[in-house]
């Protein structure tokens, strides 16, 4: 054997040395653990994790409803109406979105079964935003005055002024909102929503409840 064959040897020697050293050194934690790259990670899907990624949701937008209501608002005074006073009728079209609440839920208000294939969520109820007013489509469908109070108006600088209506009419969009099914269009939505999401992480049996005391 020439001298490189003798060196070649040496070098290999030397290598299988450094890794058996290594190997000791790893077994008695003289050395960091050596990870096997093909080892499976597996993670933990907990209750708390999965309140924690409900809650970060915030809130779910879960319903909208359009609504048009009418207005009718009369002012009157001793004068005769020719003279004084007016009779409008208003017709307001707007809109009101229903939405649940994720922000402040509970710490309980997701249990995971030992297996993990079964998940309870207790929310609360569906809540109505403020109603939305669309001047754009709202509009004045008959409206009388009295003669001063038009030359009023007039000299007023804002003989448009519709102020009051708006405000009324918006307030009534919300009174109708409010005896729709928005809230449980809303719930429903929700409910579907979340049991979807949570089968496709795996679930089998997901319930979905809504309580008053759900958030805190």
């Amino acid at each position: 054997m020439g001298a490189w064959g003798k060196r070649l040897v040496a070098v290999g020697v030397a290598v299988v040395l450094l890794a058996v050293a290594v190997l000791v050194a790893s077994a008695v934690h003289l050395l960091p653990q050596l990870r096997n790259p093909f080892a499976e990670k597996t993670e933990e899907r907990s209750g708390p994790v999965l309140l924690q990624s409900i809650v970060e949701l915030s809130r779910y937008e879960a319903a909208s409803g359009t609504f048009q209501v009418i207005v009718d608002i009369e002012t009157s005074s001793i004068l005769p109406s020719f003279l004084a006073g007016s009779d409008t009728m208003f017709v307001g079209v707007g809109t009101d979105n229903a939405y649940v609440d994720f922000s402040r839920l509970k710490g309980d208000a997701v249990k995971v079964s030992d297996d993990r294939l079964s998940a309870t969520i207790t929310l609360g109820h569906a809540q109505l935003e403020p109603a939305n007013l669309d001047v754009k489509e709202s509009y004045v469908y008959a409206q009388q005055q009295g003669l001063f109070t038009r030359i009023n108006d007039f000299l007023s600088g804002n003989p448009n002024s519709q102020q009051a209506l708006y405000e009324l009419a918006q307030k009534k969009i919300g009174e109708a909102a409010g005896k729709s099914t928005l809230v449980a269009d809303a719930e429903r939505n929700t409910k579907t929503m979340l049991v979807g999401l949570l089968q496709s992480l795996g679930f089998k049996n997901v319930t979905v409840t809504y309580a008053d005391n759900a958030t805190g």
